[in-house]
């Protein structure tokens, strides 16, 4: 009985037991640049996959597409495959006052604020990073001198409605079509920013939470590309820094490779 997946038709002689994941199809390239025996094996939908060899270990870079629910098909359907261990590899928004555009953030934890993983399990389950995953990250930045930190991510759903803009008159309000904005929002974001969460995106709570469920490892590295509130659209930058991150994560899988 053949293995395919019924999403990404992938099989299990097509993956790695090591797993870069990523948002943008077109960042794949640029995570796999320079592995040997470069071949990719999945194009279809929001989801791409390149595996090859670095350093003579299988490695795996793949698309996950923008949010939760195509995050938690891929990673469903490549952990039935034989996929062990995953490093997410994205932007988010800075809410932590003092990050600024470019600095990378390691997600500890993630707060559960996406409808997916809570389809899965109560949203009293902790959505928690692999603390080898998570130390291999920071020593990597650390030994290249990166502005980098660990801490809470706040993970969640709808981008244009989540994403807070600064107005004239200095309130928060909404990129969603006609300003939508829910007033309990801006609160909710410096509630946020109180409980000194760093940062916010839309893939890390499903990631987390279902490596804790089926027992494998995850992990999370993203870059600031903005901060929250945002002064204004202009401020977005989805490829700063982006360069280092990668090689970061990349350097945090080779050793957590090489310890099995």
């Amino acid at each position: 009985m053949s293995d395919a997946q019924p999403i990404t038709g992938l099989t299990a002689d097509r993956i790695a037991p090591y797993v870069f994941l990523c948002g943008d199809p077109a960042r794949v390239d640029r995570i796999t640049e320079g592995w040997s025996d470069r071949e990719e094996v999945l194009s279809v939908r929001e989801y791409r996959m390149i595996r090859g060899k670095r350093g003579g270990i299988p490695m795996a870079a793949a698309s996950t597409g923008i949010g939760a629910p195509s995050t938690a098909i891929l990673v469903e359907e490549l952990v039935k495959l034989g996929a062990h261990t995953f490093i997410r590899i994205g932007n988010s928004g800075g809410l932590a006052p003092d990050l600024g555009l470019g600095d990378l953030v390691v997600t500890t934890g993630a707060v559960r604020d996406d409808g997916t993983s809570r389809s899965y399990v109560a949203p009293e389950y902790p959505a928690v990073a692999d603390a080898g995953i998570v130390q291999a990250l920071l020593g990597a930045a650390e030994g290249r001198g990166l502005a980098c930190r660990a801490g809470i991510t706040w993970s969640l759903d709808a981008f244009y409605m989540r994403n807070a803009v600064l107005e004239d008159d200095g309130s928060m309000g909404s990129m969603s079509v006609e300003g939508y904005w829910p007033r309990a929002h801006a609160a909710q974001i410096e509630d946020m920013r109180a409980a000194r969460v760093q940062n916010c995106e839309m893939e890390s709570g499903a990631l987390l939470t279902l490596a804790g469920i089926f027992g494998v490892r995850a992990g999370c590295i993203c870059v600031v590309s903005d901060r929250t509130p945002w002064p204004g659209p202009a401020e977005i930058d989805l490829d700063r820094n982006m360069g280092q991150c990668i090689e970061v994560a990349l350097a945090a899988m080779d050793e957590v490779a090489g310890q099995g």
